[in-house]
């Protein structure tokens, strides 16, 4: 093994000690949970919990498209105008350039929202 080679490696020790301690450490918890854990089931821990009643229906059911839809819409513009942060905080420092930039993507931001907005995608009926 060549000298630069020997000493990149030794560079990135640290770093496999970790991700490997780290390894052995979560594989320990989860094999010391399932090892400690107790395992007498009852018809209260069996219970439903999330929604505070019993399921009424198949899990694979048909499901309406439109919460899916509601959400990756949510999502698109919660992380699109996520970026205004950024520039808001460089504002000065970016100058004319990166003003109309964010007015460029802002502008692309509203034709995309009109967009759908006249598709009926933010419609419920």
């Amino acid at each position: 093994m060549s000298q630069g080679l020997a000493q990149l490696l030794f560079a990135y020790l640290p770093l496999i000690v970790f991700v490997a301690l780290s390894g052995v450490i979560g594989l320990a918890l989860l094999v010391a949970a399932f090892l400690l854990a107790f395992k007498r089931p009852d018809p209260e821990k069996l219970s439903a919990y999330e929604c505070g009643f019993n399921a009424f229906d198949d899990a694979r059911m048909k499901f309406d498209v439109r919460f899916y839809l509601v959400a990756i819409l949510f999502i698109i513009f919660d992380l699109e105008v996520s970026f205004l942060f950024p520039w808001a905080t460089a504002f000065g420092q970016l100058g004319v350039y990166g003003f109309w930039s964010m007015m460029m993507f802002l502008a692309v931001l509203t034709i995309g929202f009109i967009y759908e907005w006249k598709k009926g995608a933010l419609e419920w009926d």
